[in-house]
């Protein structure tokens, strides 16, 4: 799949999740789901082509809302929970601490951006980055509800963050580095806008070997956060070749067989 048919295909597949999420309704992400043809667009059904393993528990048990505090989801309006299909929780990874700049790749309806706002303060500051329209629109939304001021949602894409060199202390980011076909560009740009020092605290899916090609031209799997996993020593490696130290990646959960939420952390010198 080239790069383009992938981006139009996530947009499509992230749209409809924001659509479902300012409508109220609870989003769990599945490889094996994809939007029904309905007039509201906002169905899932079964994708029979999609080339994935069995589900290895409910899909709102490894995905989404439930992966966090329920104090830290009374802090939010219902429609940033509902939206939440990231695979663990990681501003708890983070260990975010008052006054620093966080970004959050591939923010989505906003909830880690709008949990990481309140953990740093007036006196620092919670970007996010997303590609798609509805999403962003979700995440403006729920900014407003939340009355969060320390908090801005920008329009670009992971491997092209729209910062300045050396502008955040912690870059996080959940279940959504996968869904890029090129993650040496995406841990390029975050290197190089963390400042010296700063570190990474990410929340993705792993796989334990490699998806093959089928799978890899799969628009669901890529969808569904599994075609575009990588191994554990690949996602070090790539961290690696691209400045970070000290990285680390410790399973969290299986999502699915053969892959997991994967919780990594790494810094950069």
């Amino acid at each position: 799949m080239n790069d383009n048919a992938l981006v139009q295909n996530l947009q499509a597949h992230y749209g409809t999740a924001a659509r479902r999420a300012a409508a109220g309704q609870a989003v769990t992400d599945d490889c094996c789901c994809e939007p029904a043809a309905t007039a509201e667009g906002t169905g899932c059904s079964p994708a029979a082509d999609a080339g994935c393993g069995p589900v290895v528990e409910d899909a709102s048990t490894v995905f989404g809302s439930g992966l966090y505090e329920p104090s830290e989801l009374a802090e939010l309006p219902a429609e940033a929970v509902a939206g939440s299909i990231g695979c663990a929780n990681p501003v708890a990874l983070a260990s975010l601490v008052e006054g620093e700049v966080v970004l959050d790749l591939g923010s989505g309806g906003g909830i880690d951006v709008l949990l990481s706002a309140r953990r740093v303060g007036p006196s620092g500051k919670a970007y996010g980055v997303d590609m798609t329209p509805e999403m962003l629109e979700l995440a403006h939304a729920n900014q407003a509800k939340a009355g969060i001021t320390n908090a801005e949602f920008l329009e670009g894409r992971i491997e092209a963050v729209p910062l300045p060199d050396a502008s955040v202390d912690v870059v996080v980011s959940n279940c959504v580095i996968n869904l890029s076909a090129d993650k040496a560009g995406v841990f390029t740009e975050a290197h190089r806008v963390l400042r010296s020092g700063g570190r990474i605290a990410v929340a993705d899916v792993v796989a334990d070997a490699e998806p093959d090609e089928a799978l890899r031209a799969d628009p669901h799997a890529w969808a569904g956060c599994i075609a575009g996993a990588v191994t554990r020593a690949q996602y070090s490696a790539g961290l690696t070749e691209a400045g970070f130290v000290d990285v680390e990646i410790t399973d969290s959960h299986p999502v699915r067989d053969g892959y997991w939420s994967a919780l990594v952390r790494a810094r950069k010198p």
